[in-house]
């Protein structure tokens, strides 16, 4: 099971049919393609602490909302910082972060149970984590780079799903997003060992390069761990592509040699 691309008009997105066949979600994850963004922000750049315009980036916001069938008014962004924090939003959180300041600050996930509330967290070679409690039903997203997976952000999403909401993780379907895949992304000795210390596995994620450098596989160490938090393995759809691979579809901090877009995953309950 993959996630699906899609197009509406130049505007390129992806969908999790697992997510769709609910009936329960509008939800995507966006490319770079479609949008108004030029120089080294297009096309589709959502991130709105670039150096790009802001009338250029609300312009990608809404042909985006609109792919989605998304109101742009019912947006929450995250204010990331690589950590594990995670804020549940509510109606009165909505415009936060896209439309007006944000009090949510360091905050990596974000969850809710109200219906018409759409979070966003971006990305650049993260990976993205999409989740959706079809039980409760209950929707989160995380944004977890080498950092955040380390300090296992996606299985401490379960568990404040399971906490706030009543979640039971067998009901919760997860999407991997887009991210930097192991066949590009190298880590050195410090990164290394941080793994060791979180993963007793470590032997499955790394691959030695020799010379004091290793690929890393971010997708399995999280797919792993929400498995160890007792996500269905059946229920866990992961996207085939690398961000720095496919740096024709995608924004890639790597790729771009540290100066691009930000890509966003967004998802409302309905």
């Amino acid at each position: 099971m993959d996630f699906e691309l899609r197009q509406k008009g130049a505007l390129k997105y992806l969908v999790i049919p697992s997510f769709e066949k609910t009936h329960l979600v509008k939800h995507g994850f966006s490319t770079r393609v479609g949008g108004v963004s030029r120089g080294a922000y297009q096309s589709l750049n959502l991130g709105l602490k670039k150096a790009d315009e802001k009338d250029r980036v609300m312009e990608n916001y809404r042909l985006l909302c609109d792919a989605l069938g998304i109101d742009m008014n019912n947006l929450v962004a995250s204010d990331q910082v690589h950590g594990d924090d995670i804020y549940e939003v509510l109606l009165q959180d909505r415009g936060k972060g896209i439309k007006r300041e944000s009090d949510i600050i360091n905050k990596d996930a974000l969850m809710t149970k109200q219906k018409g509330v759409a979070l966003v967290t971006y990305y650049a070679d993260c990976v993205p984590l999409l989740f959706l409690d079809v039980g409760t039903p209950a929707i989160a997203l995380a944004h977890a780079g080498w950092r955040g997976t380390v300090k296992k952000i996606g299985q401490k999403t379960v568990s404040q799903m399971v906490k706030k909401f009543g979640s039971h993780p067998e009901n919760i379907l997860v999407g991997i997003g887009p991210c930097i895949k192991s066949c590009c992304y190298e880590v050195d000795e410090p990164v290394v060992q941080e793994f060791k210390r979180a993963f007793s596995y470590l032997e499955e994620l790394i691959e030695d390069k020799g010379g004091g450098h290793w690929m890393l596989d971010l997708v399995k160490a999280n797919k792993e761990q929400l498995e160890d938090a007792g996500i269905k393995p059946q229920n866990i759809t992961v996207s085939h592509y690398c961000t720095s691979c496919s740096n024709d579809l995608f924004f890639s901090y790597r790729a771009d040699h540290g100066k691009t877009g930000s890509l966003a995953a967004v998802i409302e309950l309905i």
